[in-house]
């Protein structure tokens, strides 16, 4: 099981680290807001693929064609967990290499949103002050590792659970013997 999961896994982050390199270098730095979260989403999905053929392979090869959830969902978690990981690596060397400041370019762009939607002065003045604050616990790798980790994790636990519901069937997409 643990080959499995560090596989797969590893298979799933280099997808998604690699598609992270690509989008930042394609839009040479940050992308814009409407796009970065459907082009992020869309490849955390493309690389969490890696998590129903993890935990297929493993029900089919590993354990003769039979699994149960709860081990399913382990296997598929364990996938998950390697992807975050690598992804959390990814971005942090996009960081360095393109020397981008994820934190102000976000809090730009928040506070310009909320500007273009006609907020008050208040809510703009408050908004302000909560993005600088965002900025200073951004800076803090204590924060910044979980968060970045965060992004992806409930993704893969999503997929988990769904791969893990269809796969404990041993009927749906049967091994083909022989």
């Amino acid at each position: 099981m643990l080959r499995t999961v560090l596989k797969y896994g590893t298979i799933a982050g280099l997808i998604v680290g690699g598609f992270e390199f690509v989008t930042f270098v394609a839009f040479s730095g940050m992308p814009p807001m409407k796009y970065g979260m459907l082009i992020g989403y869309t490849t955390m999905l493309i690389a969490l693929s890696a998590v129903f053929v993890g935990i297929k392979r493993h029900r089919d090869v590993d354990r003769g064609g039979v699994i149960g959830f709860w081990q399913a969902l382990g296997v598929g978690l364990g996938i998950s967990f390697i992807a975050g990981i690598f992804y959390v690596i990814a971005w942090e060397a996009v960081q360095a290499m393109t020397h981008m400041d994820f934190a102000s370019s976000y809090a730009q762009a928040i506070v310009a949103s909320e500007k273009a939607k006609g907020a008050s002065a208040e809510r703009l003045a408050k908004l302000s002050a909560d993005m600088e604050a965002f900025k200073i616990q951004y800076a803090n790798p204590l924060f910044r590792l979980p968060m970045t980790f965060v992004e992806i994790f409930p993704v893969g636990v999503l997929v988990s659970l769904v791969s893990a519901g269809l796969l404990r069937n041993s009927r749906f997409l049967a091994a083909r013997r022989g």
